[in-house]
């Protein structure tokens, strides 16, 4: 967790520095004097000692990160936009190290006096291929941060509606900056030739001398070296420990593929999994933010150790159920046996998903709402009027759920189906919950029949079914429009349950299983019996006619 937590302070502490600096280039648009001021008020901040101090350390903190991120993964089967980053991330100090060294270190070590003028001259005229790895750099800091930023905040649901507009922001603000170093670049070569004095007075305005400069070059080639080295040590290192840990006797990982795969030493089983060229979402990268690669773990959780950092803090923001764990953040050393519980195109809005609700077979409490006589509703009217009645209907149905904390789950043509018990601690609670929410649904419904009396031949008349047993819950429908819902023989039932209401001229047919559930008194009601479809033995119910028998 708190390697988490340096990498990403570290990277907002750089992307701060960054926008400074590329905010004084586009400065450079309006005069050179202008961007020099706005450089050195910018930028004071980061030239005083506690500002130098955060700068370095978070500059050091990410670079090092960065190769322990590479060493320490046990598979390089990564995703384009992580590759991407890494590649971006270890081009950075390459393209930069060239500039800093000759502004930073040379002004704080020899003297050296580093202003607009001088850097321009020496990019532009001087040393002209300067100026493009300038330009190259501003390109691949700015990108390998939007990269990162994005794929921070993709899990995050207020970022949707704000991305167009961080979108245009990323384009508009480096094009500025680099708008402005071209503009600049090109009125300094413009003073150059006008004025054949201008190279020496700049450089001695700098104080700039050979010596420093061979000095300076020096330290760039040694730093390059150096950096290139650095590099180097984790893939070395990754290449020793593979050649160590398979002559060891590794575990086995068993996927629903039917496929059993070695678990290298200290690989998650996310790396594993990549590494076996086997699909499966984790859309932060393997970090534990976005819970999009949620396993079910069947076999081995007992020889597991038990979530704990932000792996436990991602499971309980989801209210995750026994046995499910991040795949991205257990590292067997014993055979395991797991179930993805997300497909392999899993969505941010997935991650977000409460536990259990990727499938599960649990007890639920299921409701079916239907308007009585709806094929009357569109004689004689527009089909602006006909939707405009029904709008009204489903919205009272709907907030007549919510507030009995019912989950409005589809739309079923002229009615729809609601469940409840699906956030309670006890399951015979979304019994009462429905018991309380038909009752709801009828008292919104005559104060709706009020409002509209003078659109109505007739009042609007509904049938209601409740049903409590087992049911299959959990997302389902298309990749990009799922929604959370029931399937199985409870829901068949309950939706028989609610047409019997036709035949016995009532306006709720409860299942005797539910009333028992709820806990309901239905002394005065007579037990009845129907053969439903698909079941060999029939289901008791009780059918109401009046909404003082719901009272709890």
């Amino acid at each position: 967790m708190w390697r988490s937590y340096l990498r990403l302070s570290s990277a907002l502490v750089l992307l701060a520095f960054v926008v400074c600096h590329l905010a004084a280039h586009c400065f450079l648009l309006v005069s050179l004097d202008t961007a020099d001021t706005a450089l050195v008020t910018l930028m004071y901040p980061w030239r005083t000692l506690a500002g130098t101090v955060l700068l370095s350390v978070a500059l050091l903190v990410h670079f090092l990160n960065a190769l322990w991120s590479i060493y320490s993964r046990r598979t390089l089967r990564l995703p384009a936009w992580q590759w991407t980053q890494i590649a971006l991330g270890l081009c950075i100090p390459l393209v930069l190290m060239i500039h800093i060294i000759g502004t930073r270190i040379a002004e704080t070590f020899f003297d050296v006096y580093d202003t607009y003028p001088i850097v321009l001259l020496a990019q532009w005229v001087l040393v002209p291929w300067l100026g493009a790895v300038q330009a190259l750099a501003v390109v691949i800091v700015w990108l390998h941060a939007c990269v990162g930023l994005h794929f921070w905040l993709r899990v995050k649901h207020w970022y949707p509606p704000w991305r167009p507009f961080l979108f245009a922001f990323a384009v508009l603000f480096p094009s500025l900056a680099l708008a402005g170093f071209v503009a600049a670049g090109n009125a300094t070569r413009r003073q150059v030739a006008e004025y054949p004095g201008y190279v020496a007075q700049v450089l001695q305005e700098a104080r700039i001398t050979g010596p420093k400069a061979q000095a300076l070059a020096r330290i760039e080639r040694v730093s390059i070296g150096i950096y290139l080295v650095l590099v180097a040590l984790p893939f070395i290192g990754r290449g020793v420990r593979y050649a160590r840990s398979r002559r060891r006797q590794l575990p086995q990982l068993s996927h629903p593929s039917g496929r059993a795969m070695a678990i290298l030493a200290g690989a998650s089983v996310l790396e594993t999994l990549r590494d076996n060229g086997i699909p499966h979402p984790a859309l932060c990268g393997g970090r534990a933010r976005c819970t999009t690669c949620r396993v079910l773990v069947s076999k081995g959780l007992d020889r597991l150790p038990l979530a704990a950092g932000m792996e436990a803090q991602a499971l309980a923001r989801i209210s995750a159920t026994e046995g499910m764990r991040l795949a991205c953040q257990i590292r067997p050393t014993a055979d395991i046996s797991i179930m993805p519980l997300l497909a392999a195109d899993a969505t941010a809005a997935d991650g977000r998903l409460r536990g259990g609700f990727e499938g599960s077979e649990r007890l639920i409490t299921v409701v079916f709402v239907d308007i009585r006589g709806s094929t009357r509703l569109g004689e004689n009217r527009l089909p602006y009027d006909v939707l405009f009645i029904l709008n009204r209907f489903f919205r009272e149905m709907t907030q007549a759920i919510e507030a009995t904390h019912g989950h409005y789950s589809q739309f079923t043509g002229d009615g729809l189906m609601a469940l409840y018990g699906l956030n309670a601690a006890e399951p015979t609670r979304g019994a009462a919950d429905a018991v309380r929410g038909a009752r709801e649904m009828m008292t919104r419904l005559d104060h709706l029949n009020g409002q509209l009396s003078d659109d109505l031949a007739e009042p609007l008349r509904i049938g209601i079914g409740i049903h409590y047993g087992e049911a299959i819950v959990g997302a389902m429908g298309p990749p990009r429009s799922q929604i959370i819902t029931a399937i199985g023989d409870t829901v068949n039932t309950c939706a028989r349950l609610e047409s019997l209401t036709k035949d016995y001229d009532c306006l709720v047919v409860i299942s005797r299983r539910a009333a028992e559930a709820a806990a309901l008194e239905v002394g005065g009601n007579v037990l009845q019996q129907a053969v439903v479809k698909g079941r060999s033995e029939p289901v008791e119910f009780y059918a109401l006619n009046d909404p003082a028998a719901l009272e709890l």
